[in-house]
């Protein structure tokens, strides 16, 4: 009965979809719905695989810690308590999606998509690795700068019961937990058409939940891998913030176009370089991220990791005015997504500190 009423609420939904959409939206819309019902079918109770003899021992021991995770996001954090993180699929691959990104070839902006029910985004999303990158293709030679990015979890925002995927259920202890509070705080606070409020938001409350997280445990493993995660985070973030800083300034320049194409594969071939410094010096040979780093960058890259941490000071200066309190900390939040974009990003902008104004020595000499 309950895989018939989701198949019955994803029918509702496509048809939602394809009635705002022209034909050529057909293939797309049909692979999501494919996509979710096959992920939600492959979902089973954790209980079930706990009591199932075939588990293996260390998945066991993953779904027992994703569901004291899951009651400290409920019973500690405010997150909602519904039957999301509930159940375990394994997909037999390594991303749940993949999206995709893209911006113009000077401009830090995203490229935004519109889907019926959720609103707009700055990103597309397939189920199918090969869809994502037909699509990329087809945007780089439109001469945009696109990217394909894997996506381990995504939140249907309650629709569905999202369930724990085998993409990421075996991450450290951190990283899951932390993601598991980001998901949930979709399902908390989403606003139509903006990527960056909504992200930065779930962002400041994985962050937050995090800390909690590692207080209660208590354990001094878990507080070195803690440790470890932040100095590796802070990193990032350094490293790509201070790229997006130096495209901005490119792009906002009066420079030649021509000029501003050189000067920014220049700042981008920098990135790499910079993290292999901080990789073999602060990181102590860390190469958890060669990957991530090495592989070729653009503005698609720098603007996706942006959507998710440009607004994070303001959510958590907010919730430092609330004394920590998370559900004040959500109720303000609710407020300020009901504002118009204008008024939301301004009212944003006032929680942040202002630099302090400079001030001039008049004292005598002597």
């Amino acid at each position: 009965m309950k895989n018939k009423n989701r198949l019955r609420l994803g029918a509702a939904l496509l048809a939602t979809a394809l009635a705002g959409a022209g034909c050529a939206a057909v293939p797309y819309y049909s692979q999501a719905l494919t996509g979710e019902l096959a992920l939600l079918s492959a979902a089973r109770p954790i209980p079930d695989w706990l009591a199932d003899p075939a588990t293996p021992a260390e998945l066991r021991d993953r779904l027992e810690l994703a569901v004291r995770i899951r009651a400290f996001a409920s019973q500690d954090l405010g997150l909602p308590d519904n039957r999301s993180y509930t159940r375990y699929a394994d997909l037999h691959r390594s991303s749940a999606v993949w999206n995709v990104f893209a911006t113009p070839p000077l401009s830090l902006t995203l490229k935004t998509w519109c889907y019926p029910v959720f609103g707009c985004a700055g990103y597309r999303g397939y189920f199918a690795h090969a869809g994502a990158d037909q699509l990329a293709a087809e945007l780089a030679a439109q001469c945009l700068d696109a990217t394909v990015a894997p996506v381990p979890a995504y939140s249907t925002l309650g629709w569905f019961p999202d369930p724990l995927l085998s993409t990421f259920v075996h991450w450290p202890e951190p990283e899951l937990a932390r993601l598991i509070f980001h998901e949930l705080a979709h399902q908390v606070v989403y606003v139509r058409d903006d990527t960056r409020f909504n992200e930065s938001f779930a962002t400041a409350v994985e962050h937050a939940g995090l800390a909690r997280w590692v207080d209660r445990r208590n354990d001094a493993v878990l507080r070195e891998q803690y440790r470890q995660y932040q100095l590796h985070h802070a990193g990032l973030l350094a490293l790509v913030g201070q790229t997006q800083k130096e495209l901005q300034a490119v792009y906002e320049s009066a420079l030649p176009e021509a000029q501003q194409h050189r000067r920014k594969q220049e700042i981008l071939d920098q990135l790499p370089l910079r993290y292999a410094q901080l990789r073999d010096g602060a990181w102590d040979g860390f190469r958890g991220y060669d990957a991530f780093f090495l592989a070729p960058w653009n503005n698609a890259r720098i603007a996706a990791l942006a959507a998710y941490q440009d607004d994070v000071p303001a959510f958590e200066a907010l919730l430092a005015r609330e004394n920590g309190d998370l559900p004040r900390f959500f109720a303000r939040v609710k407020a300020l997504a009901a504002l118009d974009p204008a008024q939301r990003e301004q009212s944003l902008q006032a929680l942040l500190p202002r630099p302090a104004a400079a001030t001039t020595d008049v004292r005598s000499p002597g």
